[in-house]
């Protein structure tokens, strides 16, 4: 219980702080993919509405800023990733690639997180 509380008063400090700065957005963003039982894992760049297929995933991007005044500082990505051409995503919300456990893709096989943005 104490470690989820701590986990909350972190997450709430990084998005207050993330309020406070100005970000910009960027192109698009540069993803890692896990493949947990193959052990695989493969960088992919994709572009701000763009969608590729790994594995059994189809992940999207909708979106990656980052700090205006720091350009290669952290990512925030809005992702959705489907699983089987299901139509309920497994996930579909922003990562950080500072701290992709804050909000993590819950999924036995795959593992999905930011790297940087894609600036130029």
């Amino acid at each position: 219980m104490i470690r989820f509380v701590s986990l909350i008063t972190v997450l709430i400090a990084g998005l207050a702080h993330a309020q406070q700065q100005e970000v910009s957005t960027a192109s698009g963003s540069e993803l890692r993919i896990l493949d947990k039982l193959t052990g695989s894992i493969e960088d992919v760049s994709l572009l701000n509405g763009e969608t590729a297929r790994w594995g059994y995933l189809r992940v999207k991007l909708n979106e990656c800023r980052y700090p205006s005044a720091n350009p290669s500082g952290d990512a925030y990505a809005s992702i959705t990733i489907n699983y089987r051409d299901q139509e309920e995503p497994v996930f579909s919300g922003w990562m950080l690639a500072s701290a992709p456990a804050l909000n993590a893709m819950d999924h036995p096989r795959y593992d999905v997180w930011p790297l940087s943005c894609i600036t130029s």
